[in-house]
């Protein structure tokens, strides 16, 4: 299990989560009476959509052996070696809108996305 939570990003790839996205996650995680000190937010990819890949999240108690981990304004992050090679470099962020609220990825892997933005090529 590789762990970074110094910010320096040197020696592994990197996530980042804008401040919003983890307030966002952190009050959900509470929410469900789940410990912000134990759980955290898994971030995947997985086939699917017209594109061919989307993203996935969801909560998460027990990290596999080979996820990274990565921490930021207290919202731990846990991210799969398969999914990793889609989302390196990305930004979670969470966006309010007229239309909708939620959480985005900001990808700089991605070449194309379908035209209602669910998912993506790399």
């Amino acid at each position: 299990m590789s762990v970074d939570s110094t910010g320096d990003g040197e020696t592994t790839p990197r996530i980042e989560v804008t401040e919003e996205a983890a307030e966002r996650a952190l009050d959900l995680l509470k929410g469900e009476d789940m410990d912000v000190d134990e759980a955290g937010l898994r971030l995947y990819v997985q086939q699917g959509g017209c594109a061919g890949l989307s993203y996935g999240m969801r909560f998460d108690t027990d990290p596999d052996e080979d996820d990274t981990i990565y921490e930021h304004h207290g919202l731990r992050i846990f991210v799969d070696p398969a999914s990793m090679k889609y989302i390196e470099g990305s930004v979670l962020d969470y966006e309010s809108g007229l239309q909708a609220d939620g959480f985005t990825v900001e990808n700089p892997n991605v070449v194309s996305e379908c035209g209602c933005g669910e998912s993506f090529r790399t």
